[in-house]
């Protein structure tokens, strides 16, 4: 038996409830988690089909099934279908509006937001975007986000004369990496490129000048994040308290994770430990690390991370292990629909962040100071493994 309501859940997404009653004998059964997959694959086909429908978030509340609620209907509770689950799901599509970005109230005056628009030939929906490796002139960015189909794509940025982006030119698949992209996305110690895979909970690593994954690392047996997946990913920079250390944040619970790895002798690494440092709000994804020096608003070193659901960016103060204190949060940008990823132009500072959903699209803020120039790979190795399980003040440049 399946009721469906449908509910407005803020910044012009609409969520569609389905509520699927089935019979208690068959509790745990294959069927309901065939149906729970029916919804992900229904949400892959319609972006297939080119329509701009977000996440569809559908609740799969179980019900006893008993003659008496339904004796009205005269129905019968039997398995959902995935046919049957994707007409109903069809019933809550609908359009995004345009963005309305707003500047928080503690940073207006002191940055400006530029819709940069979409990347011609990038798959919707968009995902985590980053900055190649060795060269500031080209960007990752995941397209077809969450699916199997997800790949990383590679475009040439094109700036204006004060070294601003402006737009971007033809992408290229970079190579196969990328599959069930979501907004995360860094190069870590080795110069390995580390991606989070959503919702398969995975953690994908890429060596320097591979064309796939070398090692994907199944979280779930690792019961690393107790809700659907890990979505967001970042290393906390040199000149931070907690230089070196690598964060995960999950979606939809965001929950942050100081992770500890080592390496697998094979040019891997393996996750040895990690520990749960926070909750933040807003069901999170992409984020950066933001210098207290010179950058007007930050009085401390802090964070911005994307906040998908909110539709919002939130700043952060850090603490001396480079993790957000939840209670410093504020507004950094709002008027958002599915803040994804997020990227720091290493030549101007600028910070970067796409959305998934709402047109798709790449926005720029400008009035950041430049970053320090990025140490070599093998100064991070170094870096990353001295550092593996330490805590430590900053030393201020």
């Amino acid at each position: 038996m399946v009721g469906v309501q449908k509910r407005d859940a803020g910044k012009g997404l609409l969520i569609v409830e389905i509520l699927y009653s089935f019979n208690p004998e068959e509790s745990g059964h294959a069927s309901n988690r065939l149906i729970l997959r029916g919804g992900q694959e229904l949400a892959y086909f319609l972006l297939r089909l080119g329509l701009d429908v977000n996440r569809v978030s559908c609740r799969m509340a179980a019900l006893a099934c008993r003659r008496r609620l339904w004796r009205d209907a005269g129905m019968i509770c039997k398995t959902l279908s995935i046919w049957a689950f994707a007409g109903l799901c069809l019933v809550g599509l609908r359009i995004q509006p345009a963005l309305a970005i707003t500047i928080g109230p503690d940073f207006i005056g002191n940055y400006t937001a530029t819709d940069l628009g979409g990347v011609a030939g990038l798959p919707i929906n968009y995902g985590g975007i980053a900055f190649k490796a060795g060269d500031p002139n080209t960007v990752l960015i995941g397209g077809a986000a969450n699916t199997a189909n997800g790949l990383y794509y590679q475009a040439p940025v094109i700036r204006d004369a004060s070294d601003n982006i402006t737009g971007f030119g033809t992408v290229s698949a970079f190579g196969n990496i990328g599959e069930y992209n979501d907004g995360g996305i860094a190069y870590g110690p080795g110069g390995v490129l580390f991606t989070a895979q959503w919702n398969e909970n995975k953690l994908g690593q890429s060596k320097p000048g591979s064309v796939d994954e070398d090692k994907v690392i199944d979280l779930t047996p690792l019961a690393l994040t107790t809700t659907t997946s890990i979505s967001g990913l970042n290393f906390v920079p040199a000149g931070f308290s907690g230089a070196g250390r690598f964060k995960v944040v999950d979606w939809p619970g965001g929950n942050w994770y100081d992770v500890v790895l080592a390496a697998d002798g094979f040019g891997t690494y393996d996750i040895v430990s990690f520990t749960l440092e926070a909750t933040l709000s807003g069901e999170t994804e992409g984020f950066v690390f933001i210098d207290d020096v010179g950058n007007a608003g930050f009085n401390v070193d802090s964070l911005l991370i994307a906040e998908w659901t909110a539709g919002s960016i939130a700043a952060y103060d850090l603490d001396a292990n480079g993790d957000p204190i939840v209670a410093s949060r504020r507004d950094f940008i709002t008027g958002l629909t599915g803040a994804e990823g997020a990227a720091i132009d290493p030549l101007t500072g600028d910070f970067l962040f796409s959305t998934f959903g709402s047109g798709d699209r790449i926005v720029r803020v400008d009035g950041f100071v430049p970053p320090p120039p990025v140490p070599e790979p093998a100064t991070v190795v170094l870096l990353g493994l001295a550092l593996a399980g330490l805590r430590f003040t900053r030393r201020k440049r």
